[in-house]
């Protein structure tokens, strides 16, 4: 399947995460169905679009003009040619909701969940092998309408088809799909987020920072800087011509110390890797500072209107 096949998409689960789901498929002229359990949920969708479609630059009526909304599974997934599940993060309850899925939506049909840290190996452990080469995870960064972000992880049945066709998907509906090439709990976005909340937390409850200094310092720093270039890029900027391998010369040290687990030849490996991806020398210092500080002038006008 190609991503100009999906035209009809299911979102299974009508929380935050699913609704938002809804809402982008919506504007992007897809057919949806949504399916949630809940008595309510006809009233949930509806009551949720105005506001998700002021995001979109939409109105709610012509969204809502796209969307179906059932009480059953089997109906909702039963022509569809994507499915966006969006469950409770337990394993268990997945497992046997994909099975359900499976069992009534067409042969051909992508199976994705939104899930922030289960990885589709496990996830697909039930299913048989037609359905789990279908079937991965095709998480998004919260809200989803408008976050870029969404982490696009196979399974170990995952066929290579099926993971191309979901990152051509997501990237026509303007979002940014990044592959991830190793299962992991948690995914990229959230363990490095959680790395970063950890340590916020350690601030605030030592007592060096308010909650809302902290927040300000965030903002102001990493978090505006992150808006523009990653943390790679940036510590390759930090080196001025010389770049990542001049930084690394100088202030690396602590990541080859005894506790750390890095060898120099890691060290090595993550230098020619940026190297490789963003270029070396002067005149690719200047390149790059130059994007940078054009982006860097974007983001701090668009915040500060």
């Amino acid at each position: 399947m190609n991503s100009d096949s999906i035209r009809r998409v299911a979102v299974v689960g009508a929380g935050t995460i699913g609704l938002s789901w809804m809402a982008l498929f919506a504007k992007a002229g897809l057919s949806v169905t949504v399916s949630d359990p809940r008595p309510d949920v006809a009233e949930v969708v509806r009551d949720s679009m105005p506001e998700l479609a002021k995001t979109l630059g939409s109105t709610a009526e012509e969204l809502l003009a796209r969307v179906t909304v059932s009480n059953s599974l089997e109906e909702a997934v039963a022509e569809a040619d994507l499915v966006q599940e969006n469950g409770p993060e337990r394993l268990e309850f997945k497992q046997q909701l994909f099975v359900e899925i499976a069992s009534a939506a067409p042969a051909h049909a992508l199976l994705t969940s939104s899930s922030s840290g289960i990885v589709a190996t496990l996830i697909a452990e039930k299913l048989d092998d037609a359905a789990a080469a279908r079937m991965l995870i095709a998480h998004p960064f919260n809200p989803p309408q408008l976050m870029p972000l969404v982490e696009i992880v196979p399974g170990e049945r995952t066929v290579e088809s099926s993971t191309l066709s979901a990152i051509e998907f997501y990237r026509e509906l303007g979002k940014i799909p990044v592959r991830e090439h190793k299962e992991i709990q948690g995914f990229v976005a959230n363990r490095l987020q959680a790395v970063v909340l950890k340590e916020a937390f350690s601030l605030v409850l030592q007592g060096v920072v308010s909650v809302e200094e902290l927040d300000t310092a965030m903002k102001a720093s990493l978090g505006a800087r992150w808006a523009t270039i990653g943390p790679f890029e940036s510590y390759h900027l930090g080196g001025g011509p010389g770049g990542i391998r001049h930084m690394f010369a100088h202030l690396g040290g602590n990541l080859t110390d005894d506790d750390s687990g890095v060898t120099e030849a890691d060290v090595e490996r993550l230098i020619t890797d940026v190297e490789s991806t963003y270029g070396a020398g002067p005149e690719a210092y200047r390149r790059l500072a130059e994007a940078r500080d054009r982006r860097q002038l974007a983001v701090n006008q668009a915040v500060n209107n």
